[in-house]
Formats: structure tokens, C-alpha cells, sequence
């Protein structure tokens, strides 16, 4: 039996002081059409990282955002689904919880470089956007609306809560 080749990769809960999340906007082309996912910024590990480190380099290269502290770790999520990520059968994606001061978005990656990683755009949004949005794009993960305003709710989970799709 073949295990499966999974993306592991440490993301950002950006939260504003009015609980906004930030979110980037990745665009794939796919054989269906053009597939438009709202998700955390955050990225893959590279070899002999962390996921804080991970999170820490991601956070800078995406959005110039520069962590001073070690955010708490509060969802983990693991899906095996053959084309949910190029060259892997799925993905481990960690969830860190990071409260800043809104800002815009601007790290150190080119617009190109951005391009390169299906990123091309970034928006704030409220728990009430979230719940609210009825349009053609998608969130990762999915059900972001509820799984935020549980944290909102309940706060830091004593251990990371298991996701879904």
C-alpha cells in the first residue's frame, strides 16, 4: 500500500482588531474553468522548517507581516483528494491564530512571484461577510464562516481542532 503524498503547510488566522480575517484570493485554471479559493496566507514547508518557521517566512514573503510573538495553534486540517494540490494527493494544512492591526497586504514576493503561487489578491473580511457570501468562489476551508465564529466564540482551543474539507 501506497501512503499518500501530502503538502504540509503552516497557515495564518490574520485577525484585525474588529475580527476581520484576512484572506488571499487564489485563482487556478482548471480543466472545468476558472476555480476561485478565498484562503488564509500560509504556505508549504520547506525542507528541515518548522511550522513556525514556516509560518513566520510565509507571513513576511505574502503579506510583509512580521510575527513577534509564537501564535497559538488552533486548527489542524488533513485532506487526501488527488488534484487538491499540484504534484500531492492532498494536503496538511496547520492553522496558527494571529491578531494584528489591519493593514494592506505587501511582503517581498513580486507581483510575479505572487502570480506563480495562484495569489492574486487580498481582502479583509468581516465574520458577517463570511456567513453572508453566496458567490461562485469557495473558502479553505470550507465552512470558514462557522469555524470562525466558533473561535470568536470559544477562543484558543486547549488542543488544535480537526478539520475537515
Amino acid at each position: 500500500m501506497t501512503l499518500p503524498k501530502l503538502r504540509h503547510s503552516a497557515r495564518a488566522i490574520v485577525l484585525d482588531p474588529d475580527d476581520r480575517i484576512l484572506l488571499c484570493r487564489f485563482d487556478f485554471d482548471r480543466p472545468t474553468g476558472p476555480f476561485t479559493v478565498w484562503a488564509t496566507p500560509g504556505g508549504g514547508l520547506d525542507p528541515g522548517e518548522t511550522l513556525l518557521d514556516a509560518l513566520h517566512r510565509e507571513l513576511r514573503e505574502e503579506t510583509g507581516l512580521v510575527l513577534s510573538t509564537e501564535p497559538p495553534h488552533v486548527w489542524h486540517q488533513v485532506v487526501v483528494q488527488p488534484g487538491h494540490a499540484n504534484g500531492h494527493d492532498g494536503v496538511i494544512n496547520d492553522y496558527f491564530l494571529v491578531r494584528a492591526e489591519a493593514f494592506t497586504p505587501r511582503g517581498a514576493m513580486t507581483d510575479a512571484e505572487l502570480a506563480d503561487e495562484h495569489i492574486f489578491g487580498w481582502r479583509w473580511w468581516s465574520p458577517a461577510e463570511l456567513g453572508a457570501y453566496t458567490g461562485p468562489a469557495v473558502f479553505s476551508p470550507r465552512d470558514m464562516a462557522t469555524l470562525l465564529a466558533a473561535l470568536l466564540a470559544d477562543g484558543v482551543p486547549a488542543e488544535p481542532v480537526p478539520l475537515g474539507l
